[in-house]
Formats: C-alpha cells, sequence, structure tokens
C-alpha cells in the first residue's frame, strides 16, 4: 500500500488519536513525513465535519510526547558521558574535551531560540530535542518552545489541508519542494562546518 494511503486510511478511522499517534511516531522516525500527515489531517477535518482546534491540539500532543523522548535520550548522552568517550575516542576524530564543552556552551546561550526555530524545519524539528537533553536544558521551558514551534507547524499545515482539500496533491508537492531544499540546505552546511572544522585542527596541529 502506498504510504499516502495508509496515513489516509489511519487518520480516516481513528481521527484524533490518528494525528497523535502518528505525529508521535514521526518525532521518533523523522523520516515519516509529518506535512503528509498534517495536510491529509486538515482534509479529514473538512471532509468528516471534524474539529479542527482538537486536531491541532492532537498533533501538537503528539510532537511534545515524542520530543519528550527524544530528550530523554539526550539526557542519557550528557556532557560527561560525551568527555569520557571523547577521552577514549576522540583522536580518532580530533575531538577532545574542551570541542565537547564549546558546543554545550553555545547550546546553553542559543538553545532556547534554536529549539523553537528548529521546529518548523524537517528533519531537524525532531532531532533537536536530543542535544536539548544532552545540554540539560531547562525542561519546562524545553516542553514549552517545542509547543511553541509545534503549534505554528501544525496549526500552518492542517489550515493547508483544509482549505485546499481538491488541490492536496499540488500542497504535497511544494512541501517536497520545501523538505527536499532543506535537507539540501542542511548537507551542504554540514559539508561546510566538516570542511572548516579539519581546517581549523590543521593550523592548530
Amino acid at each position: 500500500m502506498h504510504i499516502d494511503s495508509w496515513i489516509m486510511d489511519l487518520l480516516a478511522e481513528y481521527g484524533y488519536y490518528g494525528v497523535l499517534a502518528l505525529i508521535f511516531v514521526e518525532n521518533l522516525f523523522p523520516p515519516i513525513p509529518s506535512e503528509l500527515i498534517l495536510t491529509f489531517s486538515g482534509v479529514l477535518v473538512a471532509s468528516h465535519h471534524l474539529s479542527m482546534g482538537w486536531m491541532i491540539v492532537a498533533a501538537t500532543i503528539g510532537s511534545v510526547v515524542g520530543a519528550m523522548f527524544l530528550y530523554g535520550i539526550g539526557m542519557f548522552l550528557d556532557v560527561p558521558r560525551l568527555e569520557r568517550l571523547t577521552d577514549r575516542y576522540g583522536r580518532w576524530l580530533r575531538l577532545k574535551r574542551k570541542d565537547i564543552r564549546r558546543a554545550d556552551a553555545w547550546f546553553d546561550k542559543y538553545g532556547p531560540w534554536t529549539v523553537l526555530i528548529c521546529r518548523v524545519i524537517p528533519l531537524v524539528r525532531s532531532l533537536i530535542s536530543i542535544p536539548a537533553g544532552m545540554s540539560g536544558m531547562n525542561f519546562p521551558l524545553f516542553i514549552i518552545l517545542t509547543a511553541l514551534g509545534s503549534l505554528a507547524w501544525n496549526s500552518v499545515l492542517i489550515y493547508l489541508g483544509f482549505k485546499l482539500g481538491a488541490n492536496l496533491d499540488s500542497v504535497v508537492q511544494y512541501m517536497d519542494i520545501y523538505s527536499n531544499v532543506v535537507y539540501i540546505l542542511i548537507g551542504i552546511g554540514g559539508a561546510v562546518a566538516c570542511i572548516m572544522y579539519v581546517r581549523l585542527r590543521r593550523k592548530r596541529v
């Protein structure tokens, strides 16, 4: 069964609970497309006379609960544990304890804004919860910012699905383009960061 049909069938059968469960899973397994889940949820609101407000609430709850799980994984990979791993294996990656501390200090300074903004960026929107947990970011603040960012993302896509249900294929295509552009930019950014890091390390040697 095509993934589009599978998502639509599950949402049609379980409604609010279906979108909550799917968005929860999407947070843990980012390759599952939240763009499809949310726009299909909007179509369902229009075709099944469901409440848009409750659909958005259900999706946001799924986002927050999924983010909490990833935050917990980040807590397990805390800075002291990473420092011990760096002591043991860092020479292979040319990493030192101060590199871990510097990254942790950066997230302490900019982490809240990063968590909020990244909630509307595909792929990163889920994974950002891990460094938040690693840095020991204030948990209530993390929940609030995750909820706000998720609420904005979920509201926009569910509303698009609701208003443009007849042209859903076009909406999905545009969201695919948006996601692909973001993935490309992330890849380019990662490559540039790696090159700059290697050059910096060579200068220090």
